[in-house]
């Protein structure tokens, strides 16, 4: 029986199985959603549904997704954990640019304060280390935010383990969003290393597509034996990989959301999960 939750930065206590906002815009993560009474709803059901830890970022919208939590969600009830990210800029519908210059990011944590309606945010994440700019000045801003009391923790995101060592000498580093699923595992050092030093390992895409597609596949033949679905058995891999890993599915879908949420009770047996992590 894997652990349910898990204290990020050792005192943000959430459910391992989170969710993550990012598919409650507009095509392209740009502009708000099409039916926006239905990406409200969706973001109430996760928490009806016991989660309590849910992923944005400045640049979803950009802006508009933190927006939309906030009139969905606010108050927020007690224990609810929203992490927003940092440092990618969006310059036009089709670009994703790294930006961490301190004066940014720093500027980004107000905005994000102020959409989100919050004093604090618990969780701010470096979505990327601009290649631009110094490293230790974008953990410095970082720092500077938390010295000031507008950021709770700090985590980093699409970084190696060096990369997370070199932060640490400047910041506490509780959280690392990387991409990583059960057939994309390019991130294996990191989340080992994350596992080690007590980190919280987010993986984004978290539900793999390509072996998923195979209906004759081993994930499709592991949920039939489970009565459960494919993403199900993605999800559930996930969790019984490291006690730190706390996926963040998106959907825009009540629907998925529900089934999404459901994997946390799942229970892959010994032979199971070693069948699904030869797939990879």
């Amino acid at each position: 029986m894997h652990a349910s939750t898990f204290a990020i930065g050792g005192d943000l206590v959430v459910h391992r199985l989170g969710f993550g906002a990012m598919h409650l815009t507009g095509p392209g993560v740009w502009g708000p959603p099409a039916d926006r009474e239905a990406a409200v709803k969706v973001a109430r059901r996760a928490v009806e549904l016991g989660v309590d830890f849910v992923d944005t970022a400045d640049s979803y919208g950009p802006g508009s997704n933190e927006d939309l939590l906030a009139d969905a969600l606010h108050p927020y009830p007690e224990g609810l954990v929203i992490g927003t990210k940092v440092g990618q800029s969006r310059p036009s519908a089709r670009e994703w640019r790294p930006l961490g210059r301190p004066e940014y990011i720093r500027q980004q944590a107000e905005l994000s304060l102020r959409r989100l309606r919050l004093e604090r945010i618990d969780l701010y994440q470096l979505h990327r280390i601009d290649p631009k700019v110094p490293e230790d000045e974008q953990f410095g801003a970082l720092k500077q935010l938390q010295d000031e009391g507008k950021i709770r923790h700090i985590g980093l995101s699409e970084v190696t383990v060096e990369q997370i060592e070199r932060a640490r000498r400047q910041i506490e580093v509780v959280s690392v969003q990387n991409l990583y699923n059960l057939t994309d595992r390019g991130h294996e050092p990191v989340l080992d290393h994350c596992e080690r030093e007590g980190i919280a390992f987010i993986p984004w895409v978290p539900i793999a597509s390509g072996a998923l597609a195979d209906p004759s596949g081993p994930v499709a033949g592991i949920a039939a034996e489970l009565g459960a679905t494919p993403a199900q058995v993605c999800l559930a891999w996930l969790l019984r990989r490291s006690p730190v890993v706390i996926p963040i599915p998106g959907t825009g879908s009540a629907d998925h959301l529900a089934e999404n949420v459901a994997a946390a009770g799942l229970e892959l047996s010994d032979e199971q999960f070693r069948r699904l992590s030869e797939i990879g």
